[in-house]
C-alpha cells in the first residue's frame, strides 16, 4: 500500500495534480512486532501445560513375575467384630495371626465401618500396637460434587 502526500499546491486538475508527490514505500513493521510479541507471550504462558510427562514403551516379555500379593486387613464391622482378610478373629491373638500369616510385614490396614464405636477400634489398635505393628488407618475421600463454593 502506498501513501502519498499532498504538496499543498491547488494548481489544477488532471496530470498536475499527481506532479510534486511523493509516496512512502516503506514497510511499518510496528503491527507485526506486536503480534509476534504476543504471540511470544502465549507461547510461554502455554508451554508448561503442554509438558505432562514421559511416555515410555516397556518391553515385554514372555515370563512375568507376579508381584502381587497378599495385605493384612482388619476389618471392624458396625456391630464390633474384628476380621482378618474376611475371615473372623480374635482380637486376643490378632497380632500373632497377623505376624503368622504374613511373617515380615511391619503395618497392618485397618478399615472401620463409621458407625462402629471408638471402644471397638481401639482395642484393635491397641492389640496391633503391641504386637509392634503400624496401623494404616484406611478412609474413602469426600466427594466434592455436593459441596458449594
Amino acid at each position: 500500500m502506498a501513501f502519498s502526500t499532498n504538496s499543498g499546491g491547488s494548481s489544477g486538475f488532471g496530470r498536475s495534480r499527481f506532479r510534486g508527490t511523493s509516496t512512502l514505500s516503506e514497510i511499518n513493521v510496528v503491527p507485526l512486532v506486536d503480534v509476534v510479541l504476543v504471540l511470544l507471550i502465549i507461547f510461554m504462558l502455554t508451554a508448561h501445560v503442554m509438558e505432562f510427562g514421559m511416555e515410555v514403551e516397556v518391553p515385554q516379555t514372555k515370563v512375568a513375575k507376579d508381584t502381587a500379593q497378599e495385605l493384612p486387613v482388619v476389618t471392624i464391622t458396625k456391630s464390633g467384630d474384628s476380621f482378618l482378610n474376611d475371615k473372623p478373629v480374635n482380637i486376643n491373638v490378632l497380632g500373632a495371626t497377623i505376624i503368622q500369616r504374613f511373617g515380615k510385614q511391619k503395618s497392618v490396614y485397618l478399615r472401620a465401618d463409621k458407625s462402629a464405636t471408638w471402644n471397638d477400634i481401639a482395642q484393635v489398635v491397641a492389640a496391633l500396637g503391641e504386637a509392634k505393628l503400624g496401623v494404616n488407618m484406611v478412609t474413602q475421600p469426600i466427594e466434592e460434587s455436593g459441596k458449594r463454593r
